[in-house]
């Protein structure tokens, strides 16, 4: 089954993280392991997630069985934001 979680912050990530991990009945110090990483690590990087580096948040994405896709912002509607036509 495939989820696709948009993230607009790392807030949401940090949730993401932690909600991915606790599904899977992964424990901090389990999911350390898994990408050779210290408990401590884990709970940092779910605390503040904006601090990890990409190589790094790939393997915890893979460790945890999820991707990252990259997806470009939808351009703004007609008569929004961004629209300078004068009506």
């Amino acid at each position: 089954m495939s989820t696709n979680l948009p993230l607009i912050n790392a807030t949401q990530l940090s949730a993401h993280l932690k909600s991915l991990r606790k599904a899977q009945g992964l424990t901090q110090t389990q999911l350390g392991a898994r990408i050779g990483v210290k408990q401590t690590r884990i709970a940092d990087i779910e605390r503040n997630p904006g601090a990890i580096a990409v190589d790094q948040l790939l393997q915890l994405l893979h460790a945890l069985g999820a991707r990252l896709e990259l997806v470009p912002p939808s351009p703004p509607a007609v008569g929004t934001q961004g629209d300078t036509a004068d009506w």
